[in-house]
């Protein structure tokens, strides 16, 4: 196990947001989608990426020896420029940064590296109920890495739960299942067309893994990303209703409202696709979602429940 590796770009510990009690959550590189809400861009690649603060650089000129592609330059009326397409994120040049406006961005771990992290909050999950959350990006992706680590955490006695965007083979679900406790499914959008201009993908192979998952008795919560005057509609909230209804077996589903923290990340990635322009909903609006799903006779949880 220990020799098994793979990339990650975090290891939250005291987590209460990502399943049942106090948890640590490590956050995988690499995922098939591209939403445009994404919080989390930095898990959008399967390798460690550069991300650049203009805005903190001092001018020193040591990233620009350091640099052995010639990625990084200065230019009269510009600053500081990095040209990402010589950029292979080696991250020589952060290792000379002494204002933090260069850090990179992820790192190859062991599986047992990760453990022996997750294991130092053993008290803290026994008394919560808590354990290890594997999120991302999409943990799937890494498909021999992720069962390897669950698998060495569930040997250890410790809760386990994945959260999964779905759109993965199913044999990927299937190799993890006997080792997760929860699975935290997204439900992104459930309009065919929506789904691709919102994602980057059709939800065909997402849904068609989630009710053969529903089926080999796996404890499922869906969770639902909701973004102001994308899929904020009566129309998808009575599809997530109905789909629902066909899966009997669900713990139920919660509201993930949207926030504005994957802007400025993707500005420091220098990903070209930009974030949405819109304003986080207010925790009433939230409510009336939560209200909204309820009428439809969804069993609605918020944080706290979620933690149960």
């Amino acid at each position: 196990m220990s020799r098994t590796s793979g990339y990650i770009f975090d290891i939250q510990r005291f987590s209460i947001h990502d399943g049942p009690g106090i948890r640590t959550t490590v956050f995988f590189l690499g995922c098939p989608l591209r939403c445009l809400w994404c919080h989390n861009p930095e898990g959008m690649s399967d390798k460690p990426v550069l991300s650049f603060i203009p805005d903190k650089c001092i001018g020193c000129g040591y990233c620009l020896r350091a640099c052995r592609r010639g990625a990084h330059r200065m230019e009269d009326g510009r600053g500081h420029v990095l040209d990402r397409e010589l950029c292979v994120a080696c991250g020589d040049c952060t290792k000379e940064c002494y204002s933090g406006a260069l850090e990179l961005v992820g790192r190859e771990v062991s599986a047992g590296e990760v453990l022996n992290e997750v294991l130092r909050d053993r008290p803290f999950y026994e008394t919560s109920g808590g354990g290890m959350t594997l999120s991302g990006g999409e943990p799937l992706v890494q498909i021999n890495f992720a069962e390897s680590l669950l698998r060495a955490a569930k040997s250890a006695g410790t809760n386990c739960v994945v959260e999964t965007c779905g759109n993965v083979e199913y044999r990927r679900l299937e190799r993890v299942r006997p080792y997760v406790d929860l699975f935290l499914y997204d439900i992104k959008e459930t309009h065919p067309l929506r789904h691709s201009q919102y994602t980057g993908a059709d939800n065909d192979m997402i849904l068609g893994n989630l009710r053969s998952l529903h089926d080999a008795g796996a404890d499922i919560l869906i969770r639902l990303p909701i973004v102001p005057g994308y899929n904020d509609r009566k129309d998808h909230f009575e599809a997530i209703a109905r789909l629902c209804r066909n899966l009997p077996l669900l713990r139920g589903v919660e509201i993930l409202p949207y926030h504005r923290l994957g802007i400025s990340k993707r500005e420091r990635l220098g990903l070209h696709q930009a974030g949405l322009d819109v304003e986080p909903p207010a925790a009433e609006t939230v409510e009336q979602w939560n209200a909204t799903l309820r009428g439809l006779g969804m069993r609605v949880l918020d944080g706290a429940e979620t933690t149960k």
